[in-house]
C-alpha cells in the first residue's frame, strides 16, 4: 500500500534585514525603557525613605469632629511615628485657636503629661514636674530646667480638626489616631509605667 509521503508545516519566511534591525532596535528601546523606570523608581523610593525631609515640611492628619471634643477635656493624639500629643479644647468657639496641642512627652525622663482642668494646667506625675496651659514649665525638674512641651499647629476645615504632623515622622507605617493611656493597677505601681490603647470609633472620636 502506497504511503504519501510526511507533509510538514511550512515555516515563517526569515525577515528580511531591514525588518530584523526594527525589531532590534525596538527591543533596545523597551528594555533602555525598562531599566531606566525601574532605577528610576528606586531613586524616588530612596529618596522618600532613606533621604531626610526638607525641615519645615508638615502634612495634615486628621484628628476628630470639633463638636466631639467638650471644652475643657483633652484628646490623647498618636502620630505614625508613636509620638503623643495632647489635643485640649480651651474654648467655646469652632476654630483652631480654641484648641492647644502639646507633645505629651514629658522633657524631663519621657513620661506621659496629662491635662488637669481642676488645676489649669499640665502635670508629670512621675516627679510632679508642671506646665501651664501653653506648655510652659511651670515646676519640678522641667521648670528648673526650663523645659517647655513642643506644640503642634491644628487647623479646622468644616468642622474636622486637624493636626500638623511634620514629614519626618510619617515615615513609619503606623496608623495614627486617638489613644488613651492605661496604667497598671494595683497598689504601689509606678505611675511611670504606662501603656496606651488605641481607641476605636466612638470611644472618643474617630480615629484616623
Amino acid at each position: 500500500m502506497a504511503h504519501d509521503p510526511p507533509t510538514h508545516a511550512a515555516l515563517p519566511a526569515e525577515p528580511e534585514p531591514a525588518a530584523r534591525g526594527v525589531l532590534g532596535v525596538s527591543s533596545t528601546a523597551l528594555m533602555v525603557a525598562g531599566l531606566a523606570g525601574g532605577y528610576g523608581l528606586f531613586a524616588w523610593l530612596s529618596a522618600r525613605f532613606m533621604l531626610p525631609a526638607r525641615i519645615g515640611e508638615v502634612q495634615q492628619l486628621f484628628v476628630t469632629r470639633v463638636n466631639d471634643v467638650p471644652v475643657g477635656s483633652t484628646l490623647l493624639y498618636q502620630t505614625p511615628d508613636g509620638r503623643t500629643v495632647n489635643i485640649t479644647r480651651r474654648t467655646a468657639g469652632a476654630a483652631a485657636a480654641d484648641f492647644i496641642a502639646l507633645s505629651s512627652t514629658c522633657p524631663h525622663l519621657g513620661c506621659q503629661v496629662h491635662w488637669e482642668p481642676q488645676n489649669n494646667r499640665y502635670f508629670c506625675p512621675c516627679h510632679n514636674g508642671t506646665f501651664d496651659p501653653s506648655g510652659k514649665a511651670t515646676g519640678g525638674p522641667p521648670g528648673d530646667a526650663g523645659q517647655s512641651l513642643p506644640q503642634y499647629a491644628l487647623r479646622v476645615d468644616q468642622g474636622l480638626l486637624y493636626i500638623d504632623v511634620p514629614v519626618e515622622q510619617l515615615s513609619v507605617p503606623r496608623q495614627a489616631g486617638l489613644v488613651e493611656v492605661v496604667s497598671p493597677e494595683g497598689p504601689g505601681h509606678d505611675p511611670c509605667l504606662t501603656c496606651l490603647r488605641r481607641l476605636t470609633p466612638g470611644d472618643g472620636g474617630d480615629a484616623a
